[in-house]
């Protein structure tokens, strides 16, 4: 008889155990925290919408709908896809569920993701993201609640030698001075730039701009830059943002050549970045953006709602939890030893009145009687209880220091 081979896991997926898994939980449970602390409701996102919901928010001509989204046909025919990002469905949402009676809405999320792309460090098929958006929110200050928020969470996670890299895109009419400048500067060495380039020069040319192809990056330095294009209007909104964030003491520099090459993006765009020689570099290595977003007006048009201005920003959590050093699980407050099995329904008693007390709590009864002791004090766990039978009756000791030992007393009674 054949032995029946074990299943392995997907390439692209993980199983998170241990300090790893610590390390996601307190990365999440910051971001919890901390988005009570600004107050944004939290949502819930299905993890598959209609693929035209990302197609068309996206972008078909992205390399995320076009070659990295995991999409399937279903038993009614329709097209559906796994999520690849959080901001298409909250914006679908928005509109589908009238969420607009809301206006300015604070909401955020996380959950996993999927994408069909080369897995590397710190990236998966499967991974997981924190999300945050306001919605209808047209003023520069959102954006600098938005970016207050993501600082404090980063320093909150004890993440440190990171730094708010912050551009202008310009409201509508200046992004489109700038586009076409860009096609007029790029299009006299077209041949020069690379293959990928020269199909984006008409669709697409700011994303020229992000291109790490080095035929590409000899000319992306002098390429008209936005801030000569930008409307009094436009000027007046980054400004209003870069007060705010030294209001708000959030550290930032300008980074011209941060963009976003989709039509509806306006005004913001950021990313949070390690800085050279910082711890946070080198654990990410190439994969540099530790967190990013923007403020994207124009997205709910295209999903066939009215125009509504919308910002946000979303962080991989297992970056985040790559960053955030040793988190091991803590040592239990207590450990209730079963010495003989006639104490058994006791220990489980004591056991129930330790958690409700608020105190985190283990049973050893498995094993040597004799042993279990001593298996309860390798533990390190802070106060053991034992149970054991003395004459026949039930005894309790109590191993701890005095102040624990007055406490669990007192609970037990």
């Amino acid at each position: 008889m054949s032995k029946i081979k074990t299943p392995q896991a997907i390439r692209g997926t993980q199983d998170i155990f241990g300090p790893d898994a610590e390390a996601f939980a307190f990365v999440v449970e910051t971001f919890e925290r901390v988005r009570k602390l600004y107050r944004f409701r939290r949502v819930e996102m299905p993890v598959f919408e209609k693929t035209e919901v990302f197609s068309r928010a996206i972008g078909e001509t992205t390399d995320v709908v076009s070659k990295e989204m995991y999409s399937f046909e279903d038993r009614g025919g329709e097209s559906l896809t796994l999520r690849p990002e959080f901001t298409a469905g909250i914006a679908r949402a928005f509109l589908t569920n009238g969420w607009q009676q809301h206006a300015p809405l604070k909401v955020a999320t996380h959950g996993p993701l999927f994408r069909y792309e080369r897995p590397q460090k710190g990236r998966y098929r499967q991974f997981h993201q924190i999300d945050a958006e306001i919605l209808g929110a047209g003023e520069p200050q959102a954006d600098v609640e938005l970016l207050a928020m993501a600082d404090q969470l980063l320093k909150e996670l004890g993440i440190e030698g990171v730094t708010l890299h912050l551009n202008t895109l310009g409201d509508g009419d200046s992004r489109e001075a700038w586009r076409a400048a860009l096609i007029d500067y790029f299009s006299a060495v077209r041949g020069e730039l690379s293959e990928d380039s020269q199909e984006r020069l008409e669709k697409n040319p700011l994303r020229i701009l992000d291109s790490k192809d080095p035929r590409d990056r000899k000319f992306v330095g002098d390429a008209p830059k936005i801030d000569a294009f930008l409307s009094d209007d436009a000027r007046a909104f980054f400004d209003a943002v870069t007060s705010g964030l030294d209001a708000a003491g959030v550290k930032w520099a300008r980074a011209e050549g941060l963009v976003r090459g989709l039509d509806y993006y306006r005004h913001t765009a950021f990313e949070f970045i390690p800085d050279e020689g910082s711890a946070a570099a080198a654990a990410l290595g190439s994969q540099s953006t530790i967190l990013g977003g923007g403020r994207y007006d124009g997205l709910m048009e295209s999903l066939g709602g009215a125009p509504t201005p919308a910002v946000g920003w979303a962080a991989g959590i297992e970056r985040l939890a790559m960053l955030v050093g040793d988190k091991s699980e803590a040592l239990a407050d207590a450990v209730v030893v079963v010495e003989d099995d006639a104490c058994m329904a006791s220990a489980i008693a004591t056991l129930g009145k330790l958690r409700a007390a608020g105190l985190t709590g283990e049973l050893v009864a498995s094993g040597s009687p004799r042993k279990r002791f001593d298996k309860a004090v390798k533990s390190g766990a802070k106060a053991i209880v034992a149970l054991s039978l003395r004459d026949g009756e039930e005894n309790r000791r109590i191993k701890a220091d005095e102040a624990d030992q007055a406490r669990i007393e007192a609970l037990l009674g």
